[in-house]
């Protein structure tokens, strides 16, 4: 049960670091995930449990390796192979050679096969932690190609690596010739496992498809039983699992190609499934190791037998060491490298050597090293403590952070970001879609389907100044001006009202003074409105003005109060009661608010004012209209609600034809169309199929 609680707080905590991080996006997420697992392991309500180190690598890094691996561009990881395989294979074993016997040589308490894990663990990079980091750093596509090869395939050569090392210091034996004989049979036997999995889930995934037997509960769970059927039945056979795993994530297709609105939506959802769990997992790694801290450092920082600047100087010591010998192999694969074009090899320029540090510390430590240091068993053979097992979780974690504050700071000083978010570009490209929908919705408003319209623009309404409020583009003093122009409507609304009923004089003399003075009552509301909007440009302009209406309603309640003074003195009751004359004003108001909203839906089709702002207002009309109105019935809700989901739906339709006419005039282009449809077919598989 602890361990069950441990899970749901980790999750809480990475559900809590997802708005954090919104907050702070110059900060990457491992880092707030880092300080977030700090600040909870102090908090006495979490849970003090461990997680059993095999399970910890079935649970986290199959899943994390599979879709790494599954996801990763084939095309762009061929054209950069070979330098990724050279720093994935040959970095990582002179990295953990030189971390181990420099460590060892350093601090003898260290064995030189725990150092040598050490060294293999440090190995790995995290591609996820790089692609997290703030948006201010700019990596060319062949950068980042080059570092999500690497990633993916040290994971295998690390964890190879540091098994082998665990091993030796587990038994207190290392035999080179037995060790790498079991390393060829297990690299190979694991993709070769890896292979033969892949070819027969492609073959399954295809015939249940073909045979109509495909759901989207199956598919999804077919998907995600896969990676730790692989880690399991791979170690059953005694071959490396995590080479299993990437080989058949490397491999497996899923079949995507088929047409229909079951596939369409399965795809989705699996797409949408995985994200969550990458994100999670991730997370999850991440608030573990800032939980790990505390603990590490206390047990260390109180053992007397071991100096905090000792330690400290460790972690400065290996993080220089995996620094410098990541800067010279990359510097020394650059230098060799030969020309794609003319075959000859090129001089270091300043821009290639600035292309080496990028790359640098563009591959910080992270997922893969936590979690192959959780996996160091608590005791060796015979029961004994594993030795310095604290002290190596605390180097490995302080390398952790220490290399990914030097990405998340360094990088975006060598690689800035000059250039614009294409995220952000297409801002302004959407907003003027939706705008363009919100006008022709509006040209479609009838008597029958004017509530359900109106419903939708407010939607879209609000989806514009999302958007806008991303990119710092809001314009309330805009809005504020249609608000006050709106009053300045309600106003001559009203004097229509009230010449009309002067002009045509009601028969009955209480309706007479009934109308007439439901509508002085809202025409000194909205004047003394007016007096409290006035901006300040125009105050001058407005004081006669001002004088003038503040005059004329002063004496409209001089005489109301002199006609209910006479009417006392003559004991002789008023023509109307005051709940007369607020019933009328209420039917009154609504008039008005129809009136405006009839103004707003007419300007939303002209150029004067912008069509959110008019289309925000009619959201803030329409909801004084629902608050004097009475509640509507359950059944005209429902029907309502059909309604604005048909209205819905059209709207999908025309913002596709919108993007179109957009393509044709060549005011976007065509990648930009694409991603713009994609999000309306999500939208339309949402609404078509319940998704």
């Amino acid at each position: 049960m602890a361990v069950f609680e441990l899970i749901m707080c980790i999750i809480a905590a990475v559900v809590v670091s997802s708005f954090a991080s919104r907050f702070i996006p110059k900060v990457s997420t491992p880092l707030v995930q880092i300080a977030l697992g700090v600040l909870v392991a102090y908090l006495p309500f979490f849970p003090n449990a461990r997680l059993n180190p095999e399970l910890f690598m079935v649970l986290f890094i199959a899943p994390l390796l599979y879709l790494e691996a599954h996801e990763i561009d084939k095309s762009a990881l061929l054209k950069t192979l070979k330098l990724s395989l050279s720093l994935a294979i040959g970095l990582a074993i002179a990295t953990m050679v030189a971390v181990g016997f420099i460590l060892h040589a350093v601090w003898p308490a260290i064995s030189l096969a725990s150092a040598l894990a050490l060294g293999a663990a440090l190995g790995p990079t995290d591609a996820v932690a790089v692609s997290s980091l703030g948006k201010e750093a700019s990596l060319t596509q062949r950068q980042r190609g080059v570092l999500k090869g690497e990633s993916l395939f040290n994971d295998a050569s690390g964890i190879v690596g540091f098994q082998f090392a665990l091993a030796a210091a587990f038994t207190g034996r290392f035999a080179v010739g037995e060790a790498a004989g079991e390393f060829v049979v297990s690299f190979i036997g694991g993709t070769a496992f890896g292979l033969v999995v892949a070819v027969l889930a492609n073959w399954v995934f295809e015939t249940v498809r073909s045979l109509g037997w495909e759901t989207t509960t199956t598919r999804i769970l077919m998907e995600l039983f896969l990676p730790f059927l692989l880690y399991l039945g791979a170690e059953e056979f005694h071959v490396s699992g995590i080479l299993a795993v990437v080989a058949a994530g490397l491999f497996i297709r899923f079949d995507r190609t088929g047409v229909g609105p079951n596939v369409a939506r399965t795809n989705i959802v699996s797409t949408s499934v995985w994200g969550v769990l990458s994100f999670s997992l991730n997370g999850a790694v991440f608030i573990l190791l800032g939980m790990q801290l505390p603990g590490a450092m206390m047990t260390s920082w109180s053992d007397p037998r071991i100096s905090n600047l000792v330690l400290i100087g460790i972690i400065l010591l290996v993080t220089a060491i995996v620094i410098v010998l990541r800067f010279a192999w990359v510097a020394g694969m650059l230098r060799i490298a030969r020309d794609t074009y003319t075959g000859h090899r090129r001089r270091m320029t300043p821009e290639r050597w600035r292309s080496a540090a990028v790359m640098t510390f563009g591959g910080p430590k992270g997922t893969i090293t936590l979690s192959l240091m959780f996996t160091i068993p608590y005791s060796i053979a015979g029961g004994a403590d594993f030795p310095m097992r604290d002290e190596l979780m605390f180097i490995a974690s302080g390398v952790i952070v220490l290399t990914l504050l030097l990405a998340n700071f360094l990088l975006p000083l060598l690689a800035p970001n000059r250039g614009k978010d294409p995220a952000t570009e297409m801002i302004p490209i959407t907003v003027d879609v939706l705008r363009a929908t919100v006008e022709e919705l509006t040209g479609r408003i009838t008597p029958e389907n004017r509530r359900a319209i109106l419903m939708v623009i407010d939607l879209y309404t609000k989806r514009i100044s999302r958007l806008k409020q991303r990119i710092g583009t809001a314009d309330p003093q805009g809005l504020e001006q249609l608000q006050i122009e709106a009053l300045h409507w309600e106003k001559q609304f009203i004097h229509q009202q009230l010449d009309a009923i002067k002009a045509h004089p009601d028969p009955d003399p209480a309706t007479q003074e009934l109308n007439e003075e439901a509508c002085e009552r809202m025409l000194d509301q909205i004047m003394n409105t007016l007096r409290h909007t006035a901006v300040d440009s125009e105050a001058d302009g407005h004081t006669v003005s001002q004088i003038r209406g503040r005059a004329r309603m002063l004496q409209r309640r001089v005489n109301n109060v002199a006609k209910r003074t006479i009417s006392k003195i003559r004991h002789t009751a008023p023509l109307v009661s005051e709940d007369q004359i607020f019933a009328r004003t209420r039917a009154l108001q609504i008039e008005v608010i129809h009136h405006v909203i009839d103004r707003l839906v007419d300007e939303m089709g002209r150029d004067t004012y912008n069509t959110e702002h008019c289309s925000a207002l009619l959201l803030d009309y329409r909801r004084a209209e629902a608050s004097l109105k009475a509640r509507p019935t359950m059944s005209g809700s429902a029907a309502v609600i059909g309604q604005v989901e048909e209205v819905k739906r059209e709207s999908y339709g025309i913002e596709l034809r919108v993007i179109q006419d957009m393509l044709e005039a060549g005011d976007i282009s065509r990648p930009q169309a694409k991603i713009l449809r994609r999000n309306i077919y999500v939208m339309q598989v949402d609404a078509d199929s319940g998704i």
